[in-house]
């Protein structure tokens, strides 16, 4: 593992644990300085200065266009659903779209069932996937990378995963929309995120889930972090709601727990490839974990780590090599 990264894993330090149920959360503090300024992509379409939008009039499902209008680069966070168009998608890594400029991203589908457009442009979902759902998805695009293919998912796994997922909340959705669970257990998700409130100068936040590690979430601005606290939060506790036979479990030495991850995040393989936007994208494959960074001008700006079993590692969610193009 590179030098600025390892180190920026050892300056990580602790909150005090908050618990709620199932759910243990660690806030996460840094003081590596915020060298960079950017926006959030919730904050860029309220001041309707970023537009997201099919790539052309026919579309294409792993692909969407996006405008920065801004004076700032807008970050885009792996996981934050798009909703609207054709069909809501969710990009699949953490991209910072450079300030007064176009780009086209990887994202994939969360809504299987349609294939019409309900707008023009998409808006913010105000959902970032469950937090399984980022696992197995990242390890699909670990898998694409590493076979010269760029930052695809595996689509048909992530079809496969929502539809369990919505089996699981006992949720309909005419459209098989995955966002469609998260708005009928709005009242549960609450819940949790009055339990877990956002500190001053918070970065991040690392998990627990029945008792066992689920993975972290770390920016360099606490502002940034602030905005996209309760979408974190709820694409871990939406996962914990339905762990209903863990709903009991917690773990007793988070602290210690959370150490050990880290440090075994330091020791998983690397890889280092040029970011869909700005600065370099790292992704990291351990043991029993996944992970990716993006690093601009040595400076982490996002990092997530998440817990992953062999069996999902050795699945890729439904195999790279039965998987097709999903395009339009």
């Amino acid at each position: 593992m590179e030098t600025i990264i390892s180190e920026y894993i050892s300056g990580i330090y602790f909150g005090k644990v908050q618990s709620f149920k199932n759910m243990q959360v660690i806030p996460l503090f840094s003081d590596q300085k915020a060298d960079l300024d950017y926006l959030t992509l919730k904050e860029a379409l309220e001041k309707r200065l970023l537009t997201i939008q099919e790539v052309n009039q026919a579309a294409s499902v792993p692909e969407l266009k996006v405008m920065n209008q801004t004076d700032l680069p807008v970050l885009l966070l792996d996981g934050e659903e798009l909703a609207g168009a054709k069909q809501n998608r969710v990009l699949n890594t953490t991209i910072l779209v450079k300030a007064k400029s176009g780009l086209v991203i990887p994202v994939s589908c969360t809504e299987q069932g349609r294939w019409s457009y309900r707008s023009a442009e998409f808006s913010d979902s105000d959902v970032v996937i469950p937090s399984f759902l980022r696992a197995k998805k990242a390890s699909s695009v670990n898998v694409s990378l590493n076979f010269g293919r760029n930052f695809q998912s595996d689509q048909q796994g992530i079809w496969e995963g929502i539809m369990a997922f919505q089996n699981k909340a006992d949720v309909h959705s005419p459209t098989g929309a995955m966002k469609d669970v998260f708005e009928k257990k709005k009242k549960n998700l609450e819940d949790y995120l009055k339990a877990f409130p956002c500190l001053p100068l918070q970065k991040g936040v690392f998990v627990f889930l029945g008792g066992k590690v689920a993975g972290l979430d770390i920016l360099s601005r606490e502002e940034a972090f602030g905005t996209l606290f309760p979408k974190l939060v709820k694409s871990y506790a939406i996962d914990a709601l339905l762990e209903e036979k863990e709903k009991d479990k917690i773990s007793l030495n988070p602290e210690e727990e959370a150490k050990q991850f880290l440090l075994e995040a330091k020791d998983c393989q690397e890889k280092k490839y040029s970011s869909v936007g700005q600065g370099w994208d790292y992704r990291f494959e351990g043991k029993d974990m996944v992970g990716s960074a993006l690093v601009h001008n040595k400076s982490i700006i996002h990092m997530a780590f998440f817990q992953i079993s062999k069996e999902e590692k050795t699945g890729r969610m439904s195999g790279y090599k039965r998987r097709r193009e999903y395009r339009l």
